[in-house]
């Protein structure tokens, strides 16, 4: 049997800006593709904190440290710059290493900088430790 389980997640990214006359993606700050190792054109799911929407889409890798998130396309319609986002990324595995792996979880700060990596993925629902 095979498992698909979260493999990396971003929490609490803020949306930098929407391109509504650009091809559907995810365009993301390729330094924090690279810490959640993260690869252009993998599959990213994008939950929307202020409206609740939810989509899937591919990644597009953005300038090194600029802090974008961008929802191009027809996702453009579904958020707004300022928008807080969860940006998380699955993996198929086997049962043996579905029961060995460990999700990179990073928190970010309002400019899109990785301020924590939350060890359990668990802790992410309770948000920041004290």
């Amino acid at each position: 049997m095979f498992r698909t389980l979260m493999r990396a997640k971003i929490h609490g990214a803020t949306l930098t800006e929407t391109n509504l006359n650009y091809s559907g993606s995810l365009t993301l700050d390729a330094g924090l593709m690279e810490q959640l190792d993260m690869l252009p054109h993998e599959q990213v799911q994008v939950l929307n904190l202020n409206n609740g929407s939810r989509l899937i889409t591919y990644l597009i890798a953005g300038e090194k440290g600029s802090g974008v998130v961008a929802l191009n396309g027809a996702a453009a319609r579904l958020g707004q710059p300022g928008d807080k986002v969860l940006l998380v990324t699955y993996a198929t595995m086997s049962e043996a290493e579905a029961r060995e792996f460990r999700p990179k979880v990073a928190l970010v700060d309002e400019r899109n900088r990785v301020v924590e990596f939350l060890e359990d993925a668990a802790m992410a629902q309770s948000g920041p430790r004290p």
